[in-house]
C-alpha cells in the first residue's frame, strides 16, 4: 500500500479484528475492545506521520504491543487483575460447566500472574525483529504465513528469526524466572 494513498477506514477494516484478537490475548477480553479502540485512535491520528519505513502492519502491531504494555504496567490494570483473583478464590475447586475443567487455586493462579510478569518482561528484551515475529505468533495467533505476508519478509526468515527468539527467550526464562518452578 502507498503512504500516500492510505485510507484510515481500509486500514480499520482490515486490522480492527486481528488487534482485537492480539488485544484478547495480551490483556484479556474485559480490557481488549476498549484497548483497542484507543490503538486505533492513535493510528489515526499518527498516519500523517506514518512514512513507511516499515510496513504497515508492523507499525500497527508496535502501537499495539506498546498500548497493551502501557495497560499491563498501569497500576488500575494491576488492581483490577489482583481483584479478579481474589474473587475467584473461593471457586477454587469448583467445576467450569463450560469447559468442565477444574478452575485453578488461588495459588496457582498467583503463580502464574507472576510467571507471566517475568515472561513479558523477557520478550520486551529480545531484539525488536525476534521480539515481533514471536509476539505475532504466540500472542496474535498467527501462522508463519500469516507473519511472513504481514511483514513482508521470507517464509524461511520469519522461521529462523521465531526459532532464534524462543532460543534466546527460554534461556533468559531459564535464567531469571524460575521456569522449572511452573513446569
Amino acid at each position: 500500500m502507498d503512504v500516500s494513498e492510505l485510507d484510515f477506514q481500509e486500514i480499520y477494516d482490515a486490522y480492527q479484528p486481528k488487534i482485537l484478537r492480539y488485544m484478547v490475548r495480551l490483556v484479556g477480553e474485559p480490557e481488549a475492545e476498549d484497548l483497542t479502540q484507543d490503538v486505533f485512535v492513535k493510528v489515526n491520528q499518527a498516519l500523517p506521520t506514518f512514512r513507511g519505513e516499515s510496513q504497515l502492519s508492523t507499525w500497527i502491531y508496535r502501537i499495539a504491543n506498546n498500548a497493551a504494555i502501557d495497560k499491563i504496567r498501569s497500576s488500575s490494570y494491576k488492581r483490577c487483575e489482583e481483584h479478579s483473583l481474589l474473587d475467584s478464590s473461593e471457586e477454587a475447586e469448583e467445576i467450569d460447566p463450560w469447559t468442565g475443567e477444574r478452575k485453578p487455586s488461588l495459588e496457582r493462579q498467583l503463580m502464574r500472574k507472576e510467571m507471566l510478569q517475568c515472561f513479558g518482561d523477557y520478550v520486551d528484551t529480545l531484539p525488536a525483529n525476534y521480539q515481533t515475529v514471536y509476539v505475532l505468533s504466540e500472542l496474535g495467533e498467527l501462522t508463519n504465513n500469516e507473519i511472513a505476508e504481514t511483514l513482508g519478509l521470507s517464509l524461511d526468515v520469519v522461521k529462523i528469526r521465531l526459532h532464534r527468539g524462543r532460543v534466546k527467550l527460554l534461556q533468559e526464562l531459564k535464567t531469571h524466572c524460575e521456569v522449572e518452578d511452573w513446569l
